[in-house]
């Protein structure tokens, strides 16, 4: 699914075209996705200027004055500014036309996604229930070491797993955890709370490089994942250990190993991340 790398790249893709255009006219072809598109949101949105396009975590804010439409991607969407005469393709479920001509896009094969609205006058942005528990951004001064350390010691959960979940950590989906618990060279079933103070720094700094890295390359090449231009990401060309089992480590020819944790595919090198025994 898109991550935040290849969400933060759509933002950069889509904010040059839609930043200060007025919308001409909204349409919703299908209504139902993870959530219940709002039904009046085309009437809501009609005449508006889209002040800010954000990024929190997963979540794309597009600003008006009266509030915020709220975006997710879910498992396979994707957004495309078009020129309105674009034809309508398959999974094509929501759309925004702008006066300059130009079309905003969801398409989203699998429905996970969401389209939704808040009012300015319900509170800020930031404390909506999808958006409140979410752990500082990673680019954010906010998410450092002590942060992370501080998140990790209460937890016995596998590090991979608790890594993931994006009260602890913005962004770090299975991909980017995978890599980053490579470089720090850590082994994804450890203990999240048997991590020390400089391993937790360590795996800080990775996560903020690997997360930085991919947004400049434009977002990992997924099968589901275009950028908005048309054109895939490049960061899958850089990975490690993601989706290499059998294949050598890039550090000391080792095989790649597979282990599902969580219901995920985690990727590692037994040599260069070893497994800590457990204490007794």
């Amino acid at each position: 699914m898109p991550e935040l790398p290849e969400v933060e790249t759509t933002r950069r893709g889509i904010a040059p075209h839609i930043d200060q255009q007025t919308i001409r006219e909204c349409r919703i072809h299908f209504p139902t996705l993870r959530w219940p598109i709002p039904q009046d949101l085309a009437h809501r949105l009609a005449g508006h200027t889209i002040e800010t396009v954000q990024r929190r975590g997963k979540y794309l804010l597009l600003e008006v004055a009266e509030g915020w439409v709220i975006i997710h991607l879910g498992m396979s969407g994707s957004l495309r500014v078009l020129d309105k005469q674009t034809r309508l393709i398959k999974h094509d479920h929501f759309e925004i036309e702008f006066e300059n001509g130009l079309c905003l896009r969801l398409n989203d094969p699998r429905r996970f996604g969401a389209v939704l609205w808040q009012e300015k006058s319900d509170g800020d942005i930031q404390q909506h229930s999808l958006l409140r528990k979410l752990a500082p951004e990673p680019h954010n001064e906010a998410f450092n070491h002590d942060w992370l350390f501080n998140a990790l010691k209460r937890r016995k959960s596998p590090i991979k797993t608790v890594i993931m979940n994006s009260e602890v950590v913005v962004g770090a989906g299975n991909i980017y955890a995978n890599e980053s618990l490579f470089r720090s060279r850590i082994h994804p079933l450890t203990p999240a709370n048997q991590l020390s103070p400089a391993q937790a720094e360590m795996l800080c700094a990775n996560i903020k490089a690997v997360l930085a890295e991919a947004i400049a390359q434009g977002g990992t090449t997924l099968k589901d994942f275009i950028k908005p231009d048309g054109k895939p990401g490049y960061f899958a060309q850089n990975l490690d250990v993601y989706g290499r089992d059998q294949l050598p480590c890039h550090q000391c020819s080792h095989p790649i190993e597979k282990v599902i944790i969580a219901q995920r595919a985690s990727f590692y090198c037994p040599q260069c991340q070893p497994k800590t025994p457990t204490p007794d």
